[in-house]
């Protein structure tokens, strides 16, 4: 299998990964150890932010988690399929620093509500998936932008 088949196949299950990941739990969050923990997911979060009168917030964040990401893999897929030109991956790699910078803001968010120590909040598995998926993203628009350098795409 060469590698422009690779990164194929890799970026076109991040069109599954990326969905799984947005309704997966990110945090578990209880007021008080002696409760029960809610699971949040990005898909609950956003949710609760609408609700919450945050429209502009939850607008923001959807897209750098959704919106970003997928924008990102649909063009690497199709400049690897041949039906985009390669001078739209800088542009590519802009949506990618979109989705990195909402795992740094998720992490953030997790680090300043254990440092409040009212209640608690545990990471989950959906954190470690988002992130996992950003960062393959992010490893696959390198090596494209590598191959397209020396001319090994297009």
């Amino acid at each position: 299998m060469t590698l422009r088949r690779v990164l194929t196949v890799l970026n076109l299950a991040l069109l599954v990964l990326f969905p799984v990941a947005w309704t997966a739990p990110l945090m578990r969050a209880g007021l008080l150890p002696i409760f029960g923990l809610s699971e949040v997911s990005i898909l609950s979060g956003l949710a609760t932010l609408w609700r919450g009168g945050e429209g502009l917030l939850a607008v923001v964040v959807a897209l750098f988690a959704l919106v970003a990401p997928m924008a990102k893999t649909v063009a690497l897929a199709l400049m690897h399929l041949g039906r985009a030109p390669l001078r739209l991956l800088p542009a590519v790699q802009v949506l990618g620093k979109l989705a990195m910078a909402d795992v740094f803001l998720i992490a953030v968010y997790i680090t300043l509500a254990k440092g409040i120590a009212v209640g608690r909040v545990e990471t989950g598995w959906g954190l470690w998936l988002f992130t996992a998926c950003v960062l393959l993203s992010f490893g696959i628009g390198l090596v494209t932008a590598r191959l397209a350098r020396r001319r090994v795409l297009g």
